[in-house]
């Protein structure tokens, strides 16, 4: 899988009947460093190991006729049927009843009786283009999470305009207190004015009353 999603070595699920078959594959494939998880049938495949799955390699003959019921039924669980899959089988791959391969996406049929290595490369083809689609998928995503940032982060009016108003809220409230500082200072002046003339009036008084009496 892609380093972005996983870190570890693949994880292969061999669903063989035959124990030693399912043995030399397993072997082999962890010889190549992958991660096996053998079962002779789905039953004894537990829901936590068929999340960690990468791969399945399916072995559809029963003795010497095949099996393609079981392929059917795999395909029928949404936890499998997207898995890349190695159909191990007898049978051609174009012939009648394993035609329905041609519908499975990502899965390669491997005639028997095999060369191990043609069984590697099919496995090594799959795993390529599970994590070509999934380092295509998780790029899509972070450029959708990248233009909703964008979206979101974009310069917008609302605080242009909030600003604009409280600064004429401000410059309101000082053209306020301006008036109010200036009509103080006219009342100020004026008691000031009328106070001085009071006294000027109540000193030139005695004088007057001076000058008649003579």
């Amino acid at each position: 899988m892609s380093q972005g999603q996983k870190t570890t070595a693949a994880t292969v699920l061999v669903l063989e009947a035959d124990p030693t078959m399912r043995r030399l594959i397993s072997l082999g494939l962890r010889h190549r460093g992958l991660e096996v998880i053998e079962a002779a049938s789905l039953a004894t495949i537990s829901s936590t190991d068929i999340q960690s799955l990468d791969l399945l390699i399916l072995d559809v003959d029963d003795g010497v006729s095949c099996d393609w019921a079981l392929l059917q039924t795999i395909q029928e669980q949404p936890e499998l049927s997207n898995l890349p899959k190695v159909v191990l089988s007898w049978d051609p791959p174009m012939e009648g009843k394993s035609a329905t391969l041609t519908t499975i996406e990502h899965c390669v049929c491997v005639n028997k009786p095999f060369d191990a290595r043609a069984l590697h490369e099919g496995v090594d083809h799959l795993l390529l283009e599970r994590t070509i689609e999934q380092d295509a998928q998780l790029a899509r995503a972070e450029e959708a999470l990248l233009a909703t940032y964008r979206k979101d982060s974009s310069p917008s009016v609302w605080p242009i305009i909030t600003a604009a108003g409280l600064f004429l809220a401000v410059i309101g409230l000082l053209f306020q207190f301006v008036l109010v500082m200036i009509g103080l200072a006219i009342i100020v002046i004026g008691l000031l004015l009328w106070t001085i003339g009071w006294h000027s009036r109540i000193e030139r008084t005695p004088d007057i009353a001076f000058s008649v009496s003579k």
